[in-house]
């Protein structure tokens, strides 16, 4: 007899099951309270009807099982949205089944009115239903409602109509929908889902110097640093524009060996403090505060003052040396020595940084591991549980999936925040990794087009592990969009920022509008990189010249609209107009922390220097609205309402207001 060949297809076959993270060689993940899109293959041969289910067991055990819907896209993919809300590892498996109950339905709705096997399909539907009613685990209501039902079938004084009246009873196909009659159970491999704390995937974040704040002039022309006990008095109005995170610069001693001046000068003046990125003197390194900004214990005291405020600290993780760095002289076998004896200093062509030695992570890989470990969890016992990592492109992939693997499996809570202007493939591959969030190619994203193609490819194709936090500007970053846009630049680019993604940040300056660049640069002039800031911020909100109004708007509209504190739900509409972008972002009642629906739309004029009038057109059933009919809408902007529907009239002005922030009244 011949033996029967294995097989590793189920009977009815499973596949391409997200989330997912390409390769399989890593764990999807998600936040706590995002909407998770859970999305699989599944078919069977013939015209027998199926249906998907996923099983959930959460990090504590218990298991709930979400029925999938068909995407309705010719393809066989199947979908439901699941809001985790328990921090930890998640494990999933898909299962599919033959559906008998929506089979014979289907079958019995055509036949039975085109008189067709009518009587057969009254016994079949009949047999069905004692199969449900022998179900001692349904409720009893629904039992005695399946045996009037049965009786009904069977009953010849019942007319065909009244027959079909049962087939498309929708109170009964719900008793099936919640409980399927299944046979032929199929099932999936079991997957795993990591779901970490909400700011791992949501939060706004301000960047600010601390040795600016509180920074002044002496009588010599020299300048006094500020301090962290002056810094935490700028904590305040951070927190009330609405801020979740305020990250700093790096807060270690700063190298004097090639340490660069005002505008990345190689001749600093006495008294210029030097990039903080060049890391490392006599007074310490890593592990160590600048003398100037105070000590360690005023450190725990602004993250406390900053906790106080609703505000985590995320700090600069920098893994690099200035020559004067205690590593340079106690690991020289951390760096790169070039033929002449040299230590080669840190290049980003054009671009120099001869005050830096990057670290070589072939060099004692082992000895390199436990330093940074040591030095991360140095930062951590200081109350620091956020780090934005500086540049993790230039250094081995493998470190990062070790460290951050290490630090979450003692730390959960810790979030780490890739600084990758980089590649797909490496930016991508750092988020693979472990990176809880990452820069993006955001700043240079600036046309309806490319905002589009971007946000679009954010929220749909990249969502399984890479979480986007969309910064409008950084002390390296100023656009020519925002150095020649005005102010129209920066009220756009801040509203898309914190609108399309959860996560978005901006670097102090964004609110007086600091537009000017070192010439031939991307740069601003006078770079708070290489010198001390001084800034009028009462001053300026005062008379009118500050941003800071808006983004407290935008910052408020984010706390009160839970859909904005969702990455895959984004929906791009159109226009008629080349330069207005028009996205959606709904958050349907069952998946939303308030239990209500909310649905914003953004309406923006991307070109800072016109006047924009056209149509849009909405595809209002994303939010659960028929098309044609009204509904009220909210300016978050201006407090303006209007009554629209799937095609609006728009025009924005960039010189006055060139965004609207919707509110939809009605959504379900």
């Amino acid at each position: 007899m011949d033996s029967v060949a294995a097989t590793v297809t189920p009977r009815i076959p499973i596949a391409a099951p997200r989330p997912s993270v390409p390769g399989d060689r890593f764990r999807p993940s998600a936040y706590v309270e995002e909407a998770v899109p859970f999305t699989v293959t599944a078919f069977r041969e013939g015209h027998d009807l199926i249906g998907v289910h996923v099983r959930l067991f959460s990090p504590a055990g218990e298991e709930s099982l979400h029925r999938l819907s068909p995407l309705n896209d010719g393809l066989d993919r199947w979908s439901t949205l699941v809001a985790p809300l328990e921090q930890g590892v998640w494990r999933f498996r898909f299962e599919a089944f033959a559906d008998d109950f929506a089979t014979w339905q289907h079958a019995a709705e055509v036949k039975i009115a085109a008189g067709v096997d009518a009587a057969l399909m009254r016994t079949s539907g009949a047999l069905l239903f004692d199969r449900a009613i022998a179900d001692k685990t349904r409720p009893r209501a629904e039992r005695t409602a399946l045996q009037g039902a049965a009786k009904a079938l069977r009953d010849a004084t019942v007319t065909d109509e009244g027959a079909l009246a049962i087939v498309t009873d929708p109170e009964l196909a719900e008793y099936f929908a919640d409980r399927p009659l299944a046979t032929l159970g199929s099932v999936g491999d079991e997957l795993e889902l990591l779901v970490e704390r909400q700011r791992a995937g949501v939060g706004a974040w301000y960047e600010f110097f601390p040795r600016s704040e509180g920074a002044r002039h002496l009588k010599d022309g020299t300048v006094k640093s500020g301090t962290f006990r002056t810094a935490a008095k700028r904590l305040p109005a951070v927190a009330a524009m609405g801020f979740d995170v305020l990250y700093l610069p790096p807060i270690h001693p700063i190298g004097q060996t090639n340490r660069k001046g005002p505008n990345n000068t190689l001749d600093p003046a006495p008294g210029d403090p030097g990039s903080p990125w060049a890391i490392g003197s006599s007074a310490g390194g890593h592990d160590a505060v600048h003398p100037d900004l105070g000590t360690l214990a005023d450190f725990r005291a602004f993250v406390r003052a900053a906790r106080a405020e609703g505000l985590e600290v995320a700090l600069d993780l920098a893994l690099q040396a200035s020559p004067d760095h205690p590593w340079v002289a106690e690991h020289p076998e951390w760096f790169t020595t070039l033929p002449d004896g040299s230590i080669a200093f840190a290049e980003n062509p054009p671009k120099k940084y001869q005050d830096i030695y990057p670290v070589n992570f072939d060099n004692d890989p082992e000895g390199i591991r436990a330093e940074v470990l040591r030095i991360v969890r140095h930062w951590i016992a200081q109350g620091v549980q956020i780090f934005r990592v500086d540049n993790p492109h230039t250094k081995p992939l493998q470190f990062w999936e070790w460290l951050i693997a290490t630090v979450n499996a003692e730390s959960p809570d810790v979030v780490f925040l890739a600084e990758a202007f980089t590649r797909p493939a490496p930016m991508q591959g750092l988020a693979m990794a472990g990176f809880q969030q990452s820069y993006t190619y955001f700043t240079w994203r600036n046309t309806k087009d490319e905002l589009e193609e971007f946000l679009t490819a954010l929220a749909t194709e990249t969502d399984d592990f890479l979480r986007p936090n969309l910064f409008v500007n950084t002390p390296d970053i100023l656009t020519e969009y925002l150095q020649f846009g005005g102010r129209a630049a920066y009220k756009v680019r801040a509203a898309i920022a914190a609108t399309a993604a959860p996560s978005y940040g901006v670097y102090a300056g964004y609110e007086l509008f600091e537009s000017v660049a070192r010439p031939g640069s991307e740069e601003n002039i006078d770079n708070e990189k290489y010198e001390y800031k001084f800034r009028d911020w009462e001053g300026a909100e005062e008379r009118g010249e500050s941003l800071a109004p808006y983004l407290r708007m935008l910052n408020a509209a984010r706390r009160a609209h839970p859909a904005l504190a969702q990455l895959r739900n984004l929906s791009v509409h159109w226009s008629d107009d080349d330069s207005i972008l028009v996205y959606s972002k709904h958050l349907d009642a069952a998946l939303s922390p308030t239990g209500a629906s909310d649905t914003v739309l953004l309406v923006a004029n991307v070109d800072p220097h016109s006047v924009r009038e056209t149509m849009v057109h909405l595809d209002t059933t994303v939010w659960g609205i028929p098309p044609g009919r009204p509904y009220e809408v909210e300016d978050l902007v201006t407090g303006a309402t209007w009554t629209w529907t799937d095609h609006n009239f728009v025009r924005l002005d960039a010189f006055t207001e060139p965004v609207h922030l919707l509110h939809v009244k009605e959504s379900r």
